[in-house]
């Protein structure tokens, strides 16, 4: 089946095409056709698109909506300029979106009809910034493709419905989340899900009996533990605020500090939240980026004291998290590393990792430094009682394989 994957933001797009079904997924060999995105959508937009066939473009081109930018994409990946093997539209089978919010009316993939729509409508006001953009992709997509085209929404909060009301609740009155649902739901759930499955798949072990901390680190960062295959606890909460500190993101902070910012600051609250999604974090304490690259090249070429102290608080606020989460799963077998920061900063691991030798944990510094660009693979000490590993993250590929599943009635893996 070749599924087109969708992932829209406020102005953008990216997509990807790939084919699988049964065979192609046991034997990890999905067929990678395209991808690409289109930023600036509303003006003149620019596409970047790659074929397994051709090698990279980039291009511009007027594109007045998201309708007319999913329009440029199909009509391109069924192209003879693109490749990829597809004749016409038809031949894209199904579209897999990512949604980010699915609340607690979601615990799995779902193929989408007008009860679902409207479900995600009602979801608007939990994620004001996602939501409406992935509903709109999906919308898009009907148009361009029709309304029989099956379509799948895979959910970030889905995986962590698993996660029991000791742990999502927040210390508020209960009537809140009774009236409000006022709860931590966690993100990143395609990523988690994804790493935790692709590890038991390496190593054979059991998806029933296994404990594993994954750590997803990227300019978005979430931690979570997962026991016998279901999430139990992550760092991020009612929103993608709460947890680790990110690129932009503040991660944990006392609550009293917004009233108190603005009224110092003279600031309205929605400034403050503001501050603490774009202005805080890796980018905050340093005052220079929010790309860990540079702040450890800042850090290793001119020994800036705040990009070295940004790098250390971040890499300070996810051992606080494994240490919680190894005694939430009272020990683990492995802790996986995964984004952006996880699979190539090698130093970040290392930091991350030190000083936990009593817990059984032990890096071996060659394997560590070995694992960037890409690869995959386990760095731990042959004598460390817990596994570390870097498995590279690929929620696109998650998608598609949910889509599948879900059209084609197959069992979702989780």
């Amino acid at each position: 089946m070749n599924v087109l994957v969708l992932n829209v933001g406020s102005s953008s797009l990216k997509f990807e095409l790939i084919g699988t079904d049964a065979e192609r997924i046991e034997g990890n060999r999905d067929d990678r056709l395209a991808g690409g995105s289109v930023e600036r959508i509303g003006g003149e937009a620019v596409i970047s698109l790659s074929a397994r066939r051709k090698p990279a473009g980039r291009s511009v081109a007027p594109l007045r909506n998201l309708a007319a930018a999913v329009e440029y994409v199909a009509g391109w990946l069924a192209s003879e300029e693109a490749d990829v093997g597809i004749a016409s539209l038809a031949e894209i089978e199904a579209v897999g979106h990512r949604v980010v919010h699915g609340g607690e009316h979601f615990a799995r993939s779902q193929r989408i009809d007008e009860s679902v729509l409207g479900a995600l409508d009602e979801l608007v006001e939990l994620a004001p910034l996602h939501n409406p953009h992935n509903i709109a992709g999906i919308r898009a997509a009907s148009r361009v493709f029709g309304p029989g085209i099956p379509q799948v929404a895979v959910f970030d909060t889905a995986f962590h419905q698993t996660i029991p009301e000791i742990a999502f609740l927040y210390g508020l009155p209960y009537q809140l989340y009774r009236r409000h649902k006022v709860r931590r739901y966690g993100f990143h759930g395609t990523s988690h899900r994804y790493v935790a499955h692709r590890f038991r798949q390496l190593t054979g072990l059991a998806r029933e009996t296994s404990k594993l901390i994954t750590l997803h680190l990227g300019n978005g960062a979430s931690a979570c533990a997962i026991r016998d295959g279901d999430s139990v606890d992550t760092s991020m909460g009612f929103t993608p605020l709460e947890g680790l500190v990110m690129g932009t993101r503040s991660g944990d902070l006392d609550a009293a500090i917004l009233d108190y910012v603005a009224n110092k600051e003279g600031l309205t609250l929605s400034q403050v939240e503001l501050m603490l999604n774009k202005q805080s974090g890796l980018l905050g304490l340093s005052g220079l980026t929010a790309d860990m690259r540079e702040l450890l090249m800042e850090v290793e070429e001119h020994d800036d004291r705040r990009a070295r102290l940004a790098v250390e608080v971040f890499c300070y606020r996810a051992r606080k998290y494994l240490g919680a989460y190894l005694a939430v799963l009272d020990g683990a077998d492995a802790i996986v590393f995964a984004g952006g920061i996880g699979e190539n900063a090698v130093d970040v691991r290392a930091r991350i990792c030190s000083g936990l030798e009593w817990l059984g944990i032990s890096v071996d510094a060659a394997a560590n430094a070995a694992l960037t660009g890409g690869a995959e693979g386990r760095f731990s000490a042959p004598d460390s009682r817990v596994e570390l590993w870097v498995i590279p993250t690929d929620e696109e590929l998650l998608i598609a394989r949910d889509t599948w599943r879900v059209v084609t009635g197959a069992p979702l893996r989780y």
